[in-house]
């Protein structure tokens, strides 16, 4: 009965949540709990029944001595109103001695029944107790679900950050800018073309020529020569003087 009673107590504490965190896998830990828990329900019900029944037998042995010892009673002050002594004595022998046998049956019964109200109630926690972890069975396995899914973006963000995968995409990056620019001065330097660097030439000859006639104004220079094409007298060009 102790040994019974242990068991029983251990089951009542036991905590499905301090399972689940020392368990690799806690939704088998839950549903192999609930399995456990109800196996051993249905052999402490049965043990229980069986005290039941001990402590049923107990009352009923009691009760039998009991009216043995109070028949024996009966049967003493019957023969002492006969004025038979020896039938008396002999009477009150039995009925003693069935008095002291109905006594211990009756300890036995008390102590038993004691045991039995003990029992049905460790027996109503353990039932209270599976049906609340059956009702939380899929809450809990919904949330370790969550948690190992949680657990694996955490781990995964680590592994990213502890292998530099995000210092190699960032030096990726650096490349392909630097890449950008270069492709950016290689086009701007096309843009350097043929008629751009005539272009140039022709600019540099007319600061020569304004440079020349700034010299020949301010006297510095040689005087620069008549245009050709000026004060000619009319019906003349330039072909006619060259004759001459």
């Amino acid at each position: 009965m102790p040994g019974l009673l242990d068991r029983v107590s251990t089951l009542v504490r036991a905590n499905l949540n301090d399972l689940i965190d020392r368990a690799e896998n806690p939704e088998k830990v839950i549903r192999q709990a609930i399995i456990d828990m109800n196996n051993q329900l249905i052999q402490v019900k049965t043990q229980v029944a069986a005290s039941i029944a001990d402590e049923q037998k107990l009352y009923q042995r009691w009760q039998e001595n009991q009216a043995l010892a109070q028949d024996s009673q009966r049967k003493a002050e019957l023969a002492v109103s006969k004025g038979r002594d020896d039938l008396a004595r002999e009477a009150l022998q039995r009925q003693n001695s069935y008095q002291q046998i109905s006594d211990g049956f009756q300890k036995q019964y008390t102590d038993q029944k004691a045991q039995v109200e003990t029992l049905k109630a460790a027996l109503n926690q353990l039932e209270s107790k599976i049906q609340e972890a059956d009702r939380k069975k899929d809450l809990l396995i919904a949330r370790s679900h969550t948690a190992q899914a949680q657990q694996r973006i955490h781990d995964t963000l680590s592994g990213i950050n502890t292998t530099g995968a995000m210092a190699s995409f960032s030096r990726m990056e650096e490349k392909v800018s630097d890449q950008e620019a270069r492709a950016k001065a290689a086009a701007e330097l096309d843009t350097d073309s043929f008629e751009d660097r005539f272009a140039a030439l022709e600019q540099g000859d007319a600061v020569d020529t304004q440079l020349a006639a700034l010299k020949a104004k301010m006297g510095t220079g040689p005087a620069l020569p008549a245009n050709p094409n000026a004060a000619l007298p009319e019906g003349e060009s330039p072909s006619n003087h060259r004759d001459d």
